[in-house]
């Protein structure tokens, strides 16, 4: 096992792709020269080239639209998006083209592309820098979308993701580029289409992804200290959804928290909580209960971040609220 951190998972598993197949390439905003805005492909121009490592003017709808040309050209592109926020200037190029061609083509045409982009608050960078849009996105067909929460899942989604001939969005956490843990030396194969999960319990399911994957495990943490059982499910894959899973995990503890950092009204959480009332109403001995970010723009001053944002203590009262 060694210790690395996200970051240094993410920028394996792209270095991993660049060689394993010439036909893959990275583009995007400061990839180059810059290192990434995040570090994530800091030293890849210099060992790939500029071919391979492209920097790109500053137009998310320019560099998306060149990546979604690439793959119906037959490449495999890694496009790097700076931010979700700014995902919107592409999102026609996202829903119209990349999500569309395959069903407006009758079949014929794949895209085959990858686009990262680093999402969620904590970092005191703005309102136009900090939200978490990936309900947005997974509202659209057509569309694959990650959420790696821990170093095994950054380093080996990558791949698989590439290997899908329809186009994959993967949102990386901000908060976790720094976050540390251990990989195994010879990593083997990760699972792109199921959630997870990460631990077991008996009294309560914690639904989580992403940033709010260690919210949730820390809120577990502290209700085992009360006596109470939380199960953490990890749902890594956003749409489409492992409804089973979830499911099942209900169906064991009877009750069901979803934690998402994104806005309640409209959100991912809010189609979590649907599919659970639908499908588990009468496992259920409490209704769903969500904890969200509070809907106004992220703030900027850190106490005010703090608060907007689902803290695990928010969690342990939601859990504490219905009973558990």
């Amino acid at each position: 096992m060694t210790v690395i951190t996200y970051r240094e998972a993410l920028r394996q598993a792209i270095r991993e792709a660049l060689l394993r197949d010439e036909r893959t390439f990275v583009m995007g905003e400061d990839v180059g020269h810059y290192g990434g805005s995040y570090a994530v492909t800091l030293g890849l121009l210099e060992e790939f080239g500029p071919e391979r490592i492209r920097d790109t003017p500053l137009s998310e709808s320019g560099f998306v639209g060149a990546g979604i040309g690439a793959a119906l050209g037959g490449m495999r592109p890694i496009v790097e998006v700076m931010t979700v926020n700014f995902s919107l200037l592409a999102l026609d190029q996202i829903m119209n083209n990349a999500a569309s061609l395959l069903y407006m083509s009758g079949g014929q045409l794949n895209v085959p592309l990858v686009i990262r982009m680093a999402t969620g608050a904590g970092r005191q960078v703005g309102a136009q820098h900090s939200h978490s849009l990936e309900g947005w996105l997974a509202h659209i067909p057509g569309l694959r979308l990650l959420a790696p929460a821990t170093i095994e899942d950054a380093r080996l989604m990558l791949w698989p993701a590439l290997e899908d001939p329809d186009p994959v969005l993967i949102f990386e956490h901000a908060m976790l580029y720094n976050t540390e843990g251990e990989l195994d030396d010879q990593p083997t194969a990760v699972d792109i289409e199921s959630a997870t999960v990460r631990r077991a319990g008996d009294d309560v399911t914690l639904v989580a992804y992403g940033g709010t994957l260690r919210t949730a495990l820390d809120a577990a943490t502290q209700l085992t200290q009360q006596g109470i059982s939380a199960e953490v499910v990890d749902l890594r894959c956003l749409r489409p959804l492992d409804t089973p899973t979830i499911l099942a995990s209900v169906a064991r503890t009877h009750r069901a928290v979803v934690v998402d950092e994104a806005w309640r009204s409209g959100s991912l959480s809010a189609e979590v909580a649907a599919r659970v009332t639908e499908s588990a109403f009468y496992d259920l001995d409490a209704p769903v209960a969500r904890v969200c970010s509070n809907e106004v723009p992220m703030p900027y001053a850190k106490h005010l971040e703090d608060e907007v944002m689902p803290q695990a203590a928010d969690v342990v009262n939601a859990v504490r609220e219905m009973g558990a």
